[in-house]
């Protein structure tokens, strides 16, 4: 009995019978009324919960439940709620021919309460889950229960992180058992190093989204077995194949086992990799040729890397795969060797990489900006040896924000006020946002002035309880905290809140410390930098860079003026990027595959001073922040050196002067200009519904369709395409294309531009490619930079002209002759090259199979 816990739980009142149900719904992590009521029954045991309304339920008091149960206003507050809750839940589909969508992902983040997330992947994943139960899309999502989650964070004087993981009680968690017809708990079993491994299916409700999470700390499962989904990316290779081999096989399996049947699989990173797998066993075990079964599911599968760097890719050592995947691999029928093609790559043939293998597996492919799809393109470049980088089947769709989330309540009222409550309805409407134009810049500068205040008191407080906690001087903290007044929010506020990986060079503007002494110092004009993140306990580089800001802060020269907080959560990223004035990020380029925190920043009106990588590169406007165009060398001191002194320079001569330049009223002109400006602009492109509608045109319903072609008539489609891919393959080494005759090189607008080539296509047929005219303008000087937000179905480019030459009856030694016969659209100067490449009707994408030749 010693140490025992005892829980005695308060009993709630019929007046408030439904607040389980509500605490049990992710909606509250998104609806901040819903999360009032809780809160309000007790605001400080709400703050030592983490704001935890499952937990509030069971530790509040029952006095506070019986007072409220008799609080007209609070009463008043609940049925409100409620009633928003029933007309959100209600309802049909959008659009019932859309296809149902399994994404799967290793983390989410959607409430600081809920721990199963570490960073900006979780944070996405929560967002998009968020959007598809607003636009109702059908969709369901997958990941993992992790009985620790990520780590705690603490960080000593001398800078040094500790990391402190605690086990979760899942009655703490929304989330509840899913329970087979029999009432079981319904569990699957994943068999792995010759030994069959539960895993119990949970259920966490998002809005009108099911999210099941899989935990294998079962009590038939041997002890190291429970410990596969204790941590989040915790332990060694040995540990993360086995969480991923859960993710995605068990994955599969529970969907399976609840009878649902998804037409697209979304890959949110390649840890699901292995879903892959799964699917291709389930087609081989139906009786389907293996290489037939791979083209049916790669057709529906969709794969999202957001990684700009091969070393961040998953690969796990192929003595670890074949003694973990033994009896799978059996069961596909396969000689090990064929199974692990499927995860090599040729740049690491010792490995087996989850990106190679989910780039086997999709035909679906995309990065999560413009810049990083082409990023992208060219990292896996090899996966399509022949083709041109920027031809190969990789696109972007750019990441956007869950709105509601991470839009302050005081601007949301604001909104209400100054643009009406339908603002809600029209978030990817630029020509609606433009109206915030009008709004009196004394009314927008108030607003934004409230909301810096909270923050400054959500930081106070923060700080407030880290030096109790540690037994700090209570003199020290006030010297800390001296320009973070909630009542006078007057001062110029800078935040960097990021994870703390290298490439992100939180340091940056450390580099000349004199110049930034003398920014953060000047009494008229005074700047304070806030800074929060973790470095993944094993990111020892990361960590020395946490270590440096945190002993700074505690120097004479910069004690109040640059300050880190601690344990960087989703609780204070709201309140960061909703309070601070200047949102900073300097990555180096081009290594940020997208960033969504100066997103949320600027919805806030929140400016950024960043490095124009990622999103940024397709936000910035010149008028909603300021971009710092990355340098061009190639020493990397020199080019921190450069980029310093860049975002110093501009802090000094544009954002310091403008943000304490006033007018008459106090209003510091035309930085609400720009704050408006960043609120019109990034709404309307960035929120995470029209993300979700780019995927779902570009991507889902496409590989939806796509399989039903292949899977039609006894997957009659799927054993065309590989008997003709591998055919392809034989004899792509021996066809020869060659000029007949020379091309004019001057040709008068109106007259038609002939060519001829003769095609040797040995055991091919002239149905089996494609001769294709490329003609790119020179002059006048074409723009064939990719589209901003989403390359899919985009008209073609202005400046590309392509015409494919078609096969007459001629033969010329014996080689087909393909001729063109075409009148140029426009005038100009043209590069020309003439490509020759397979083609079906029944590929996913015109050159997936990575074969071109060239004349």
């Amino acid at each position: 009995m010693r140490n025992s816990l005892l829980e005695v739980t308060p009993v709630v009142p019929g007046a408030l019978s439904r607040l389980p149900e509500m605490a049990a719904n992710l909606f509250f992590s998104w609806h901040r009324p819903t999360r009032a009521l809780f809160e309000d029954l007790d605001p400080e045991l709400w703050k030592q919960t983490n704001g935890n309304p499952r937990l509030m339920l069971r530790c509040v008091g029952q006095g506070a439940l019986d007072r409220r149960a008799n609080d007209r206003d609070y009463l008043s507050r609940y049925r409100a709620a409620l009633d928003t809750l029933d007309a959100y839940l209600g309802g049909e589909l959008a659009s019932a021919e859309d296809p149902l969508v399994a994404y799967f992902c290793a983390e989410y983040g959607f409430h600081e309460s809920f721990p199963i997330y570490s960073g900006g992947l979780g944070v996405l994943a929560g967002d998009y889950c968020k959007a598809a139960s607003d636009e109702r899309a059908n969709f369901v999502a997958v990941g993992l229960l992790y009985e620790q989650g990520y780590f705690t964070q603490t960080v000593d004087d001398d800078g040094t992180q500790h990391a402190a993981y605690r086990e979760r009680d899942p009655r703490d968690l929304p989330v509840e058992p899913v329970r087979t017809a029999q009432d079981q708990w319904l569990t699957v079993t994943v068999r792995m190093g010759g030994r069959d491994v539960a895993a119990r299916v949970w259920k966490a409700q998002a809005g009108r989204v099911a999210v099941y999470l899989l935990d294998t700390n079962c009590p038939n499962n041997s002890p190291a077995d429970q410990e596969i989904t204790r941590r989040l990316y915790g332990g060694d290779e040995f540990t993360r194949v086995r969480q991923e081999m859960i993710l995605g096989i068990g994955g599969v399996r529970a969907l399976r086992a609840l009878g649902l049947a998804p037409a697209a699989w979304h890959l949110n990173e390649g840890h699901a990799a292995f879903l892959i797998l799964e699917l291709l066993r389930e087609q081989v075990q139906a009786g389907l040729p293996y290489e037939a079964a791979l083209e049916a599911v790669a057709a529906s599968c969709v794969f999202t890397t957001h990684t700009p760097v091969a070393a961040g890719h998953d690969a796990f050592g192929l003595e670890l795969i074949v003694a973990q995947f033994g009896d799978f691999i059996r069961e596909l029928g396969l000689p090990v060797e064929r199974f692990l093609e499927l995860g090599r790559a040729p740049s690491a043939p010792g490995l087996f990489n989850m990106t190679r293998l989910a780039l086997n597996g999709t035909r679906h492919v995309n990065g999560v900006s413009r810049i990083h799809g082409g990023v992208s393109a060219r990292l896996c470049a090899d996966q399509w040896p022949e083709v041109p980088a920027g031809d190969n089947p990789i696109g972007f769709v750019t990441n956007g924000v869950h709105v509601p989330t991470f839009l302050h309540q005081s601007w949301m009222a604001f909104f209400d006020r100054e643009l009406g409550v339908q603002w809600r309805e029209h978030l990817r409407d630029a020509q609606f946002w433009s109206r915030l134009e009008q709004v009196p810049d004394t009314r927008h500068w108030a607003a934004a002035q409230d909301v810096k205040s909270r923050m400054f008191a959500n930081v106070r407080e923060r700080l407030e309880r880290e030096y109790r906690r540690k037994g700090a001087s209570l003199a020290q903290l006030r010297h800390v905290t001296r320009y973070i007044d909630p009542q006078r929010p007057d001062v110029l506020t800078l935040g960097f809140a990021r994870r703390f990986a290298t490439y992100k060079r939180a340091t940056l503007l450390l580099r000349d410390r004199a110049r930034l002494a003398r920014l953060v110092s000047d009494p008229q004009r005074p700047v304070v930098l806030l800074f929060a993140g973790k470095a993944h306990p094993a990111d020892e580089p990361g960590k020395s860079v946490l270590r440096e800001i945190r002993q700074l802060m505690l120097t004479p020269e910069f004690m109040g003026r640059v300050i880190f907080l601690e344990d960087y959560d989703l609780q204070l990223a709201r309140s960061l990027v909703s309070g601070v004035d200047v949102w900073l990020n300097n990555p180096i380029a081009p290594l940020e595959a997208s960033g969504t925190s100066g997103m949320k920043a600027a919805i806030n009106g929140r400016l950024n001073v960043s490095i124009l990588d990622g999103w940024w590169a397709e936000g910035w406007t010149a008028d909603n922040g300021w971009g710092i165009p990355p340098t061009s060398v190639q020493d990397p001191e020199r080019r921190d050196l450069l980029e310093a002194q860049m975002m110093l320079a501009t802090l000094e001569e544009e954002v310091v002067p403008m943000y304490y330049q006033r007018d008459g009223s106090g209003c510091p002109a035309a930085w609400v200009q720009r704050s408006k400006r960043a609120m019109a602009s990034v709404i309307p492109r960035f929120n995470m519904g029209r993300v979700l509608i780019d995927y779902t045109r570009g991507l889902y319903r496409p590989a939806a369709a796509q399989y039903q072609r292949l899977a039609g008539d006894g997957f009659t489609g799927a054993r065309t395409l590989a008997d003709w891919k591998q055919r392809v393959r034989r004899a792509w080494p021996h066809l020869t294309v060659r000029a007949l005759g020379t091309a004019a090189r001057d040709l008068p607008r109106g007259e038609r531009l002939r060519l001829r080539v003769a095609v040797d296509l040995g055991e091919l047929s002239p149905n089996d490619v494609r001769v294709q005219l490329l003609a790119r303008r020179l002059l006048p000087e074409a723009d064939l930079s990719p589209p901003p937000l989403c390359s899919y179905g985009q008209t073609p480019r202005d400046g590309l002209w392509h015409a494919d030459l078609r096969a007459t009856a001629e033969d010329h030694e014996g080689a087909r002759v393909f001729a063109l016969d075409a009148e140029p659209p426009e005038c100009g100067q043209f590069m020309t090259e003439v490509r020759v490449y397979p083609w079906h009707e029944l590929l996913s994408h015109p050159l997936e199979l990575g074969l071109i030749k060239w004349l």
